[in-house]
Parts: structure tokens; C-alpha cells; sequence
């Protein structure tokens, strides 16, 4: 089966001392101050000092920015606010004190007025980044075929609910279903729900897959290239349950919201985003434990003492933790599998907060609404939160994405496409697959420095969530 998904013929596409305790009695003084909108050194760390009466006089904190680019210089100069930044400053003047990191990412991606994801495509050559499936077309039929495969061990099913969180263009379920067009009995079982926050893409979603509306109030729509019905959804929550579900999170986590805290002598302190006098953003620490502090906790029971030892940064993400245990308990008790790549550790996460911006890393707290924020996902966190959710439910990986996409077959699959395309086109796909697959720069390419192909195959990394009544899914076993 494999074998022929992958060989039917398709014309190729354009392509953070250990012994500190977590948290010590609330200190009186006020936040601590970070230096403002820091930029990463050249180096592969820096050291910041600690301001305000708790902390020892001289003492220095080491920041790991060894994971982050330099940006490009910028400027404070007074520019005019923009509305998103005017609501950032009225939320952290009526609330008398800063905001955690992760409600200012959260309101930067996705503010309803000006959220960075809201009104704009943001994706490929002429946006922000590119993702895998702008990349080619072959990582959307390699999902194709892990989905079928899982179909198969469901039992085929007559109805299945496929569920894409964060389709962005839509272009991977695109490749999907044109990849799984010749198994009919699949295609027919589905029902795509899309769960999407942003208008901008929905819109942008609904012409990629080539859909028509019903007359109808739900938000349905039927795609003409399978024939199959569409739904959209703002989140997970909204898509019904009780009929055996398959979901798909690529480069979904990545943008998740997450918290950070750092060491000090005070203990464990959440970094916060707060106003200077310069009435520019600043990072500054908070002066006592913050509601998110449990999940700092519960996180720490997760790491092997080696980790915790060498910590000085660590970022948590509670709305992973939650999402994943909505997504187990709904396989646990519906049946079916979840599939996540993103890049990320199998590890505890230190400080890895990015900002993205026309293909570059610029600062964080520069402009924000401007510049895509991401950070690396926790996989250990994610198969901890999944098992703990259900107990029916079984955790598969992380395995790199050269792996995961190797064993279902995308060299026999490239391979086919390039029987059938010219020279243009034969250069595209090798491009693509070594961006898919490959490690570091493209060892083949002759052409300009600035496009030489970065491999992806090893920073991204899959993960499977499935009912343990289906065994161990492809490519796992």
C-alpha cells in the first residue's frame, strides 16, 4: 500500500546552584529589571545584571542565547504607536505592574484587530518564513500516507473526523488530498474540520481547496478536490467528538504561547514585559510566584536531576500541556491518533523565544505585531501531559522529521516525481527534499549563496499520539 501511494504518477508541484529552591518567600522590593529589549550578543552567552534591593549587589545572571541570531541594529527613537502596542500599554497600565511573556505573545499573535496572524498571509517566499509545505509538495503526500496508514489500523472507518490545527494556507491538507485521491473508501470517510483563529487565512484556506459554500448557518463548506466536507473552527473545543478522529499539528505548538523564568537569588522568578521610562518595552522579573509557577513545578517533576542542575532558564508552555490533554482524551475515548512535528528538544526547554521577521531574526519586543514569535516545543512535556490525560491512549517518539519522512518512503517518492519534470522542476524537488530531510546546507547546490537549501530533517521532530487499542503506528513500530 505503501508503495503505491507513493509511486502514483502526479505532475510535481512549484515549488535554561541547583539547590535554589523554585521559590522563596515574596520579597517586598520592586520588579527587577532586565535590561530593555536586549539584544543577543555575538557571543554564546551574555550576563544581565540584576537590579532592586532583594538581589545581591554584583550579581550576575548567565543568559543562554546561544539558540538565537543576531538581529539587525535598531532604533528606539520615538516613532508613533501602533494599536496593538497602544493596547499592549493601556493593559499593563490598568493592571499596575507587568505581563507575563506569554500573554504578550499571545496578544501579539493573536490580538483580534492586530494580531500578527489576523489579517495577513504571513507564509512562504513573499511572507515572514516558509514551512514544510510551502517547501514541496511531497511533505503534505507523506502526511497523506501516515494518515491512510492510520486509517487502516482504525479499522477503516466509515466516518472520521481529520482535524488541521493551524492550516495556515492550506496548503498541506491540499497535498493530502490530492495524494490520497486514488483511495476512494478514505477520502469518502472524511470530514476536514480546520482549526483556524485567523479570518485572513480561513478565507485564504477556503480558495486553496478549491471550496463551495452550502446553504447553510454552520461554517461548511464541501472542497471539490475530494469531494469532501469542510468545517472551520477557532478552536479545538468547537470540533464535535464522538466519531473516530485523526489530527494533524504542524507548526502549531511552535506558536503556542509560553512563560519563562529565570534564576535568581531570590529563587525561581517569572519574566515579565513591562513599560520603562523610556516608555519602551523591558523584560524585568517578577518579585514574587505567579499563577504559572504550578506548571513550573509540575514540569520540574518531569526532568532528571541532571537537567535541573544545569538550568538557569526554563520556559514552559501551559497551553501545550492543556491542548495535549484535550487531544488525548478525546483519542482515548473516540479512538484514532494525533501527529505533531515541529522543531523542538526531547528535552526541557531553557530559553529559546524568537522573533521572525521578512526571513530574519530581529527583537523580540521590537514592533510587535510586525514579526512572527515562536519557541521551541517541549516533547517531553506533550507525552507527559498525554499520559496523564488518558490512560488509553499510547505516546510514540520523538524521532527527527528525516526519520519520520524517510521511513514512509519520500525517497521512492521523489524519485517517481522526477521521472516526470524538467530540469527547472528536477532542481525544485531536490531543493525541497534536502529542506525536508537534509542537515545543515545542501552539499549539491551551485547556485547563489543566498539560497543555498538549509536542511530542516533534523531540528524538526514527530511525534504520534494514538488509542492503545490500534497499536504502534507507522513509521514507529
Amino acid at each position: 500500500m505503501l508503495r503505491r501511494l507513493l509511486t502514483q504518477t502526479s505532475s510535481p508541484r512549484r515549488l535554561l546552584s541547583s539547590k535554589t529552591p523554585f521559590f522563596s518567600k515574596p520579597s517586598l522590593s520592586p520588579f527587577s529589571s532586565l535590561p530593555s529589549s536586549p539584544d543577543p550578543p555575538s557571543s554564546a552567552s551574555s550576563h544581565v545584571e540584576e537590579s532592586g534591593s532583594s538581589a545581591a549587589a554584583g550579581t550576575t545572571i548567565s543568559v543562554d542565547r546561544s539558540a538565537l541570531f543576531n538581529p539587525p541594529d535598531h532604533s528606539h527613537e520615538p516613532t508613533p504607536d501602533s494599536e496593538l502596542v497602544k493596547h499592549l500599554k493601556s493593559v499593563i497600565k490598568f493592571r499596575g505592574g507587568p505581563i507575563s511573556v506569554a500573554e504578550y505573545m499571545e496578544e501579539v499573535l493573536t490580538n483580534p484587530r492586530s494580531g500578527y496572524y489576523m489579517n495577513r498571509d504571513v507564509f512562504g517566499a513573499q511572507g515572514d518564513f516558509i514551512t514544510s509545505p510551502e517547501v514541496s509538495q511531497m511533505f503534505g503526500e507523506m502526511i497523506g500516507v501516515w494518515t491512510v496508514c492510520l486509517w487502516e489500523q482504525m479499522g477503516k472507518p466509515e466516518r472520521v473526523n481529520l482535524i488541521e490545527l493551524g492550516p495556515g494556507r492550506g496548503t498541506l491538507m491540499v497535498d493530502l488530498l490530492r495524494g490520497t485521491s486514488k483511495f476512494r473508501n478514505f477520502t469518502e470517510s472524511l470530514h476536514i474540520h480546520l482549526v483556524e483563529c485567523s479570518p485572513a487565512l480561513q478565507k485564504l484556506q477556503h480558495q486553496n481547496l478549491k471550496c463551495t459554500d452550502e446553504s447553510s448557518s454552520e461554517k461548511k463548506a464541501i472542497s471539490s478536490l475530494a469531494g469532501t466536507p469542510v468545517h472551520w473552527h477557532s478552536t479545538l473545543e468547537e470540533v464535535p467528538s464522538g466519531v473516530p478522529t485523526i489530527i494533524i499539528a504542524h507548526e502549531f505548538y511552535d506558536a503556542l504561547p509560553v512563560h519563562q523564568f529565570q534564576k535568581s537569588p531570590r529563587g525561581w522568578c517569572e519574566k515579565m514585559v513591562d513599560v520603562g521610562e523610556d516608555s519602551q518595552f523591558r523584560f524585568v522579573l517578577s518579585p514574587q510566584p505567579t499563577p504559572a509557577a504550578l506548571y513550573l513545578v509540575k514540569r520540574s517533576t518531569w526532568a532528571t536531576p541532571e537537567e535541573r542542575e544545569k538550568l538557569e532558564h526554563v520556559e514552559i508552555s501551559p497551553k501545550s500541556m492543556d491542548l495535549t490533554q484535550e487531544i488525548a482524551k478525546r483519542i482515548g475515548s473516540d479512538g484514532g491518533g494525533a501527529l505533531i512535528i515541529d522543531y523542538g528538544k526531547d528535552g526541557i526547554i531553557s530559553d529559546s523565544l524568537q522573533a521572525i521577521r521578512e526571513h530574519k531574526f530581529v527583537n523580540i519586543l521590537d514592533d510587535p505585531g510586525s514579526a512572527d514569535l515562536s519557541a521551541y516545543v517541549d516533547f517531553p512535556s506533550i507525552k507527559h501531559s498525554a499520559e496523564e490525560a488518558s490512560e488509553n491512549v499510547s505516546v510514540h517518539g520523538p524521532m527527527t522529521q528525516s526519520q519520520f519522512l524517510g521511513s514512509l518512503g519520500i525517497n521512492f517518492r521523489v524519485d517517481a516525481l522526477l521521472q516526470n519534470c524538467d530540469d527547472e522542476q528536477a532542481e525544485s524537488l531536490r531543493s525541497g527534499y534536502w529542506r525536508l530531510v537534509g542537515d545543515g546546507e545542501a552539499p549539491f547546490w551551485e547556485g547563489p549563496d543566498e539560497q543555498t537549501p538549509i536542511g530542516m530533517g533534523e531540528r524538526y521532530l514527530a511525534m504520534a499520539i494514538v488509542n492503545r487499542n490500534q497499536g504502534t503506528p507507522a513509521p514507529f513500530q
